[in-house]
C-alpha cells in the first residue's frame, strides 16, 4: 500500500507513460466529480473522461481505489503550504479574515468532492488510514492545519490565553464544510464564511 501510495509524488514525472497519462487521469477525476458526484466515479468513467486506455491506471496501481488513495493524498500534500501560509497569517489582519480566506482555499469545489468521495468508500478511507491520515482524510488535516493557526494566535495574545483551539478547529472546519457541500446551491460567499468564522470565535478573539 505505502508503494502504492508514494507514486503520487511522482505524478506528473518521467516519460509520458508513467506521467501523461496518469497526469491525464487525475484530471479527469476532478471534472467527474465536479459534474456527476462521487456515486458516479468508476475506473471506466475516468479512463473514459480521460481519453485514455482502460488498463492505464492499472498499470500504475493495484486497483481503482489505489489510484483515489494517492489522489487523496496528493491533495493532502497540498494542505502542507497552505497551513505555512496561515501560520505567517498570525499577528496581521484580523483573525476572522484569515479564517475566512482559510476556509475559503480549503473548501474549494474539488476539495468539497473529494471529501463527498472519502465518505462513500470504505476501502478508500482504509487506504488513507493505512498510509498515516487522518481518521477523516483531509478534514482531520485541515482540522490540525486551523488548530496550529489559532495556537498561533493564541500565543500572540490575539486569542484568549484559555481558549481551547482543539475545539474550535473542528468547529469551523465542520460549519465551514456544511457550508460548502451543498451541491446544488454552489459555494457560498465570503460574507456567509466570514460570518460563521466571527461567530465561532467570538467568546475568545480580542478585538481583532
Amino acid at each position: 500500500m505505502v508503494n502504492q501510495v508514494r507514486l503520487s509524488r511522482d505524478w506528473g514525472r518521467g516519460d509520458a507513460d508513467r506521467g501523461a497519462h496518469p497526469r491525464r487521469a487525475r484530471a479527469a477525476v476532478r471534472r467527474a466529480l465536479l459534474r456527476d458526484g462521487p456515486s458516479a466515479l468508476t475506473s471506466r468513467a475516468v479512463t473514459t473522461e480521460a481519453g485514455v486506455a482502460k488498463g492505464v491506471l492499472h498499470r500504475h496501481f493495484a486497483d481503482f481505489d489505489a489510484f483515489l488513495a494517492a489522489l487523496v493524498l496528493n491533495r493532502i500534500a497540498r494542505l502542507d503550504s497552505q497551513a505555512a501560509v496561515l501560520r505567517n497569517c498570525a499577528g496581521t489582519g484580523t483573525v476572522a479574515d484569515n479564517l475566512t480566506g482559510a476556509l475559503i482555499d480549503l473548501f474549494e469545489s474539488v476539495a468539497v468532492a473529494i471529501v463527498g468521495l472519502i465518505i462513500s468508500r470504505d476501502a478508500l478511507r482504509t487506504r488513507l488510514r493505512q498510509a498515516g491520515s487522518a481518521r477523516i482524510p483531509l478534514l482531520g488535516e485541515a482540522t490540525v492545519m486551523i488548530a496550529s493557526y489559532l495556537t498561533a494566535e493564541r500565543h500572540l495574545g490575539r486569542i484568549a490565553a484559555d481558549a481551547d483551539v482543539n475545539t474550535l478547529a473542528p468547529t469551523l472546519i465542520g460549519a465551514a464544510h456544511l457550508l460548502f457541500a451543498d451541491r446544488e446551491s454552489g459555494p457560498p460567499d465570503a460574507r456567509a464564511v466570514h460570518k460563521v468564522a466571527t461567530t465561532i470565535i467570538a467568546g475568545v478573539v480580542h478585538g481583532v
